[in-house]
């Protein structure tokens, strides 16, 4: 089995090192934040100081972290895993993030003669933690087949879309359907309860017909509870749906629906919810509606 470093240790990053290391394969990890690393340490879970001594360390790199600029800096900084690369090695960047920025990385490090899969995951922490989240994988498919097996221990799926780039294009179709199926999912309801129906009876008739689907099963509870505990940050789909936008833009691609979800994301944010699961996009609609879901 190959060695594993795993750099990147939050909500998703966690469960997803642990289902590794369930798997039976050799983990060392490390993360910027001292106590989840202390967590890992007395799990039996090898620590390294900095990105340098996992990549010294490892066969394979996974990063999970938070956006395109945490990736470089994780990658190329001082101290960063490629100071310690070497040929024949392979970074498999599972964290959500600008497909420009994924074939750049793809890029640089094939120079060095090291392997990169961009391999962005949905699922969110439930996913991370059973090891059910979807996979979906850019890059070259030698190396994708190489390490399919390893992605297989966080996810009930892997998919290989393309080349270098293409996992997180998938990703970032994945993050616009959501947005826009959560807005929707928050508006019908509103209406609903304003219209005069009870929400939940609403949900209860349609979700077994052709408006059914895994957002609707996930986000509705959510909804009705008052729940925003977060399981995806508000704050991480408007980085999503901005990595849309200036692919879009970049593309020459017109997103209207995913430019509307991206404001009402925004109109959170500046209420103060960025730290909100995204289902608090229903709290959008009851305040210019004036109406409530649930009370």
């Amino acid at each position: 089995m190959f060695k594993v470093g795993f750099i990147g240790l939050g909500i998703m990053g966690k469960p997803m090192a642990r289902n590794v290391r369930k798997a039976g394969y050799g983990l060392i990890v490390y993360d910027r934040n001292a106590s989840t690393l202390e967590a890992f340490r007395k799990e039996g879970t090898e620590i390294a100081a900095n990105g340098r001594e996992v990549a010294e360390k490892s066969d394979v790199v996974i990063t999970m972290l938070p956006n395109s600029p945490h990736v470089a800096s994780a990658l190329f900084d001082k101290d960063g895993i490629a100071e310690e690369l070497r040929a024949g090695q392979a970074v498999i960047d599972m964290s959500s993030i600008n497909p420009v920025a994924s074939k750049e990385f793809y890029s640089r490090l094939k120079e060095r003669k090291v392997d990169f899969l961009d391999a962005p995951v949905s699922g969110g922490e439930p996913g991370a933690i059973e090891g059910t989240i979807a996979v979906m994988v850019g890059g070259d498919k030698p190396v994708f087949d190489k390490y399919y097996d390893l992605l297989m221990t966080m996810a009930s799926s892997v998919t290989y879309i393309g080349p270098a780039g293409c996992g997180n294009i998938t990703k970032l179709a994945n993050q616009m359907i959501v947005a826009v199926n959560i807005s929707v999912l928050s508006e019908a309801y509103v209406f609903a309860k304003k219209a005069g129906a009870d929400p939940k009876l609403v949900f209860e008739a349609i979700r077994k017909g052709l408006a059914g689907s895994k957002v609707m099963e996930q986000k509705s509870p959510k909804i009705f509870s008052g729940d925003y505990d977060p399981g995806f940050r508000v704050e991480l789909h408007i980085k999503d749906l901005q990595n849309v936008l200036d692919t879009a833009h970049t593309d020459n691609i017109s997103v209207p629906f995913s430019a509307a979800a991206m404001e009402i994301l925004q109109s959170l944010k500046a209420d103060g919810l960025e730290k909100k699961d995204h289902s608090a996009i229903v709290k959008y609609f009851e305040k210019i509606n004036n109406a409530k879901v649930i009370g």
